[in-house]
């Protein structure tokens, strides 16, 4: 049995494991490293606090290293892991505050180093008054920036979650947002049809689209900081400053240089126990790959859920539990000015590259009954698979109370049911919830007569 467990990472899944290897071992040395300023937060709430609907900082934090320590946990912040000895067993770290070095012995490691900003290789790009946000330091920092008084004009480089949260961030505190993506609609994991959906919801608050145009450089001033970004089609884009949200990938250097594998999509290759391929070390989190359950393919996805379950299932199994992660199968939702917007499943575009025959049925409805105050419009979307009938994927966009809907079609993917199987469930009913027909039933009876209308085909 393992009797030191070193973490690198003290966020979501590296105190998740932390704190359940623990539990289950309480004499069991745990040292975590964290580089940052602040273990176990939100990363998904830094665009409301930067709005202000979140007024405090800490309260993103949902354990402090404090916390972690009273809980036996030697907790060391500011302190970044720089080199991994698999043969020896030990790590190199780096102390940030105080410049000291050492190493650290292990009999287990866990690997949850999480994810970082993707920067396109422009001109320009490492210049001041660039900003990416990941990780709580970063939103430390974009924040300060808004609040010297020297910004009027935002640009944001990416049309995901994060660049419409934080671009609907900059509006609300008042500044001129333009958001640039390459793709023709927002949200690209989205169908281009929902995605429409979105992108006019966006224009409605005011902030300028600038879509199926990408980045070709950023406009540096003498003073070396950002000033304007330059589209690929020539357009320059006036900024004070310049946000990228053009997602993450896998912070997986320091695997790479220790020799721990990565999988075919680029995260660290791990098994349902969050095992890598060598002894003795562990990974969790946005560093990962996980199987999508639908399309079979190696997938790393970003979010602090699965890093939070990936994390439990490999401290239990260093604790001597067992435990494994059943995969993914890429739900997601945000809120994006007055509209939600929600998916689970494949969308079209996925289906078709997994190689799913399937149909599709939109419906618009509304959020409760129509004769009721407050009553707005909804439009759920279903993929089926042909003949079959499984239920794929769903989309779901409206205002307020629509996109929490898409739980119910998680679970139904999530368990393999068919279209006429969802159409039966028992949902609640209620006039100031739902029309009678809830809007899940009425796009699940039109995904089903698409099915059988193909089968008689």
């Amino acid at each position: 049995m393992s009797t030191r467990l070193v973490v690198i990472g003290g966020d979501a899944a590296g105190g998740s494991a932390a704190s359940q290897a623990k539990k289950r071992r309480p004499d069991l040395d745990v040292v975590v490293f964290e580089r940052g300023r602040a273990t176990s937060y939100s990363a998904c709430g830094i665009p409301y606090w930067i709005a202000g609907t979140v007024e405090r900082e800490a309260q993103l934090v949902a354990r402090t290293p404090e916390q972690h320590r009273a809980a036996g946990l030697d907790v060391r912040m500011r302190t970044e892991v720089v080199g991994i000895d698999t043969d020896k067993g030990i790590v190199h770290w780096h102390d940030l505050e105080t410049g000291a070095e050492g190493t650290e012995p292990y009999d287990d490691l866990v690997y949850a180093t999480g994810s970082v900003p993707m920067r396109p290789p422009v001109e320009g790009i490492d210049a001041q008054g660039v900003y990416g946000v990941q990780v709580l330091d970063d939103g430390v920092a974009l924040r300060a920036e808004l609040d010297s008084g020297r910004v009027e004009r935002v640009v944001v480089v990416g049309g995901g979650y994060i660049g419409l949260e934080i671009a609907e961030a900059c509006r609300i505190r008042g500044l001129a947002v333009t958001v640039v993506d390459l793709s023709a609609t927002p949200v690209g994991t989205f169908d281009p049809d929902v995605g429409a959906i979105i992108a006019e919801a966006v224009r409605c608050e005011g902030i300028e689209l600038v879509l199926s145009d990408g980045v070709a450089a950023i406009d540096v001033g003498p003073d070396g900081r950002a000033r304007a970004v330059v589209t690929q089609s020539g357009r320059e884009l006036p900024a004070d400053l310049v946000v990228l949200g053009l997602g993450v990938r896998p912070n997986v250097r320091l695997a790479r240089e220790a020799g721990i594998p990565l999988g075919t999509s680029g995260g660290i290759a791990v098994d349902q126990r969050m095992r890598t391929q060598v002894p003795g070390v562990w990974a969790a989190g946005d560093c990962v790959e996980s199987v999508h359950r639908l399309s079979r393919q190696r997938v790393v996805v970003a979010l602090g859920t699965h890093a939070n379950k990936q994390g439990r299932v490999a401290g239990i199994n260093i604790g001597g539990g067992y435990a494994t992660f059943p995969g993914v199968i890429g739900t997601a939702i945000t809120k994006i000015c007055a509209t939600e917007a929600a998916r689970t499943g494949l969308s079209e575009a996925e289906a078709e590259a997994a190689g799913y025959s399937f149909v599709t049925a939109a419906v618009d409805s509304t959020t409760k009954a129509g004769y009721f105050p407050g009553a707005s419009p909804i439009r759920v979307k279903m993929i089926a698979e042909r003949r079959s009938g499984r239920l794929l994927g769903a989309q779901v966009v409206g205002e307020e109370g629509a996109a929490k809907r898409v739980d119910a079609l998680a679970i139904a993917i999530w368990n393999e049911m068919t279209v006429d199987e969802v159409l039966s469930l028992d949902l609640s009913y209620a006039p100031p919830f739902a029309p009678v027909w809830d809007p899940v039933l009425i796009a699940a009876r039109k995904a089903f007569e698409a099915v059988e209308a193909d089968t008689r085909g």
